[in-house]
């Protein structure tokens, strides 16, 4: 399948990689099917292209190889909905906010993480309400 970006142009995708995001990114409810992009293998960012709108393109990371101290707790109503089975099935990625003037200030989404079930290609973005978890947690220590 093909699909036009505005970011990356026109790309070809298989479609069992689109996930359908029955827990909608915040702000984004209309749109439901987004396939992850790894466009450089090297690089530590992906990206979170929406299947039907070509101008919207999150940045994620998968925070966990940066030994911070996160952990989730996923709602039972949550591990329904994305039918989870097993641990070995997620992928966790955190939506990362880059500012293009200082790409030093990145700022990744800690509070409200995208879920994703591999083996059923469903996704969402859940708020972990209580967790104490930042919106806009640092990517990268300032220099003193």
């Amino acid at each position: 399948m093909k699909i036009n970006t505005i970011r990356f142009g026109e790309i070809d995708i298989e479609e069992d990689r689109i996930f359908n995001f029955v827990l909608p990114i915040i702000g984004f409810n209309e749109l439901n099917r987004f396939v992850l992009l790894d466009l450089n293998k090297d690089n530590f960012f992906k990206w979170l292209q929406a299947v039907d709108d070509p101008a919207l393109a999150f940045p994620v990371v998968s925070i966990f190889g940066l030994n911070l101290d996160y952990s989730i707790d996923l709602p039972d109503n949550v591990v329904e909905i994305l039918k989870i089975q097993k641990v070995e099935s997620l992928l966790v990625m955190n939506i990362a906010s880059i500012p293009q003037d200082n790409p030093q200030g990145t700022t990744i989404n800690l509070l409200a993480p995208l879920i994703f079930n591999l083996d059923e290609q469903l996704a969402g973005q859940v708020v972990l309400s209580g967790s104490g978890y930042d919106i806009s947690f640092p990517l990268f220590k300032k220099n003193s």
